[in-house]
């Protein structure tokens, strides 16, 4: 009897050995692998190299930038503005690591509001159509922001999609020229809603009179 005890606790203590033995050698290599960090490269007029961003370092930015292009649908409008309206050329390649997985063209001075085409073409192989799209109107003050040479923008409106080169008219970023012409105008509508209170007023006198009159 004390023999088969030796001999199972002698198992049991070998079996937890063995379990122990092998949690401390399967070291890094048998975990998980985390999961790459996403990253943009842009490219286009005065860039001398691509403007490399990646979300570890300059995630706002990443996020920012991807932002612009991943509302798209999946079927775009065949044609898009002429050549010469199209303006300054942005290429955004979207990466998971350091592997191309989507690319877009971003023209953020078209005329008549930002514009972004999307190529049938895309680095990964998979199947997409050609297409135009609208842009946000906050295009290319994002870009501008996250390194890329524009002309900064004060009246752009955050988000959106579409819309023209400029939101607001020049003659409306002037407060004080504003409270002059709403000052101005309520003067004119005061002074014409006078002149129609007289001009009924005196109708109603002369047709009482004409009545009186013709009563007599």
């Amino acid at each position: 009897m004390v023999r088969q005890m030796r001999r199972w606790a002698t198992v049991v203590v070998g079996t937890l050995a063995a379990a122990l033995l092998s949690l401390g050698t399967a070291g890094p290599s048998s975990a998980a692998p985390k999961p790459q960090p996403a990253g943009v490269d842009v490219t286009g007029p005065g860039l001398a190299q691509p403007l490399r961003l990646r979300s570890d370092t300059r995630p706002t930015h990443v996020v920012a930038i991807i932002d612009q292009v991943n509302f798209l649908g999946r079927i775009g409008l065949p044609t898009g503005p002429k050549a010469a309206d199209l303006g300054p050329k942005y290429t955004v390649v979207v990466l998971v690591g350091e592997t191309p997985k989507q690319t877009y063209d971003l023209y953020p001075k078209a005329a008549g509001g930002p514009r972004i085409y999307r190529p049938a073409k895309q680095p990964d192989a998979r199947k997409t159509s050609a297409g135009w799209f609208l842009g946000r109107l906050n295009m290319s003050e994002t870009l501008r922001t996250a390194g890329v040479p524009l002309e900064r923008q004060f009246d752009t409106v955050t988000g959106g999609v579409g819309g023209g080169e400029r939101v607001l008219p020049e003659d409306t970023l002037d407060p004080a020229k504003n409270i002059d012409d709403a000052l101005g105008e309520l003067q004119r509508l005061l002074l014409l809603n006078v002149a129609v209170m007289l001009t009924i007023t005196v109708g109603l006198a002369g047709i009482a009179l004409l009545i009186r009159r013709r009563t007599r």
